[in-house]
């Protein structure tokens, strides 16, 4: 987002930034001064005191920076396989590098003539020898064969690592935004009360994850309930279920649409599970859950979270149908995300342990085998394992949509280095350049200016230390 000064957006830009920040990591007060751009005159006295004391924090001053990211990493596209490809086979061909389908067209259709295809692409195994290229009337020589051959084959490769990537990050976006990354644009701005809330409390939901012994803060802060309260019976409660699916919701939408709504997250929830059970590792303590040496703790907390945010929306709209029933005989449980060695260790050392929850996620078969019928697990399994971690089952969301917490009272977003809070966004640019929280290396180059910004105090977070028993 610039910080220069513009003239005023209009109605319509600013609804059309409040939709692309869906798919986009905006801080809830940037969201909170778009909402107070685009609602004006409409709001309330109390409604516009609340929502300007988060705006002033937004990120629109001409002074502000800030070392994080507005945006979740996206996958890169196959543009320069496709340049490649371009210049090696002399001819130009209409490809959107940003689809993977796209690709392997491209590559089928530049590979015809040395007999190229996605099916037939092994480099050992399915070229062509002499005899038939001569057959086929190639002129080509033997290394240029060889070269067309691997540089499509590479293409090939490019468009299912894209195709991977993408879909993992759809993943995480239903994760975090519930389907409200796909919903049009002009369905969005259809209601803009509607609208309002969905893009603040989306925001709020992507908020980045403290280095701290308490739990995540409730995203449903005052000031999504304020803009939930404005919401009408003539209001678009299917928008709104997208990123919410609580039964003060849920009661607004038809049998029908609470039974898509289920469908949806059905879908969603066998599709994750499938991937957590390609990437789950046999040798992970399934009782502490505390990341090793070589395992992708990012891929496996992003799936985990969209299968978590998809079970519980499954529960819910199964309570909106009263068909819960449905649990007596398949259970499939949560799914715990891997855990920091150095804040397990000061878990313990602050006289916690490891989480309930975590005890019951051991006890139970996994979840993608319950989904897949190779195991069992019924809500008497669940309720079992829970209460000998000493969990409600229902309270706690493991048989039930787990009771919402108390409305958060908004604060600022901090600025966060690996979770830790920074007092000062210059220093944590700095702090994230040289590596430090990473669990990695520090860069030597900068370590002498982190170590002194470190000595003045500018970490807010409460750390363990090594005197820490």
């Amino acid at each position: 987002m610039s910080n220069r000064k513009q003239r005023p957006a209009s109605h319509r830009e600013i609804m059309a930034e409040l939709h692309a920040s869906l798919d986009r990591r905006y801080r809830p007060e940037d969201i909170a001064d778009l909402v107070l751009q685009v609602l004006a005159e409409r709001l309330t006295r109390r409604e516009r005191v609340v929502l300007e004391r988060a705006a002033k924090h937004s990120s629109r001053g001409e002074a502000w920076f800030s070392s994080m990211s507005s945006d979740y990493a996206r996958p890169v596209g196959g543009a320069r396989q496709v340049a490649a490809a371009t210049r090696l086979f002399g001819e130009s061909r209409e490809v959107d590098a940003d689809d993977p389908e796209s690709l392997l067209e491209f590559a089928a259709s530049v590979g015809r003539p040395i007999r190229w295809t996605p099916a037939r692409s092994d480099f050992l195994a399915d070229r062509l020898n002499r005899q038939a290229r001569e057959a086929a009337g190639m002129e080509l020589s033997k290394r240029q064969y060889n070269r067309r051959f691997r540089m499509l084959g590479r293409l090939s490769a490019k468009a299912g690592t894209l195709a991977v990537e993408q879909d993992k990050r759809g993943l995480l976006m239903v994760g975090v935004t519930g389907f409200a990354a796909e919903v049009a644009l002009e369905r969005f701005a259809a209601d803009v009360d509607a609208a309002c809330f969905v893009a603040y409390y989306t925001a709020r939901r992507k908020l980045r994850r403290e280095f701290s012994l308490s739990g995540r803060e409730n995203p449903f802060d005052e000031i999504a309930s304020l803009l939930l309260d404005r919401c009408t019976e003539r209001s678009d409660w299917w928008l709104i279920a997208q990123v919410r699916t609580s039964p003060d919701v849920l009661e607004h939408l038809s049998e029908k649409e609470r039974g898509l709504l289920l469908g949806r997250w059905s879908s969603v929830l066998r599709h994750s599970a499938g991937l957590l059970r390609e990437r789950w590792r046999p040798g992970t303590d399934r009782a502490t859950m505390i990341v090793r040496r070589g395992d992708d703790s990012t891929t496996w907390n992003n799936l985990a979270v969209a299968y978590n945010a998809a079970r519980a929306g499954w529960l819910a709209c199964l309570t909106g149908l009263d068909a819960m029933r449905l649990l007596d005989a398949a259970c499939p449980g949560k799914v715990m995300r891997l855990m920091a060695g150095d804040l397990a260790a000061w878990h313990r050392a602050s006289g916690g342990g490891v989480d309930p929850n975590t005890a019951v996620w051991s006890a139970l078969p996994p979840p993608w085998q319950v989904l897949d019928g190779s195991a069992t697990c019924t809500r008497a399994d669940v309720e079992s394992a829970c209460r000998r971690a000493g969990l409600d089952p229902a309270a706690s969301g493991w048989t039930a949509p787990a009771r919402p917490g108390a409305t958060a009272v908004f604060r600022p977003t901090p600025e966060l280095v690996h979770g830790v809070t920074i007092a000062d966004p210059v220093w944590a640019a700095l702090l994230r350049r040289a590596g430090v929280f990473s669990g990695k290396q520090v860069n030597q180059e900068l370590a002498a200016d982190a170590w002194h910004g470190l000595q003045s105090g500018i970490v807010r977070s409460d750390l363990p230390t090594k005197e820490s028993p």
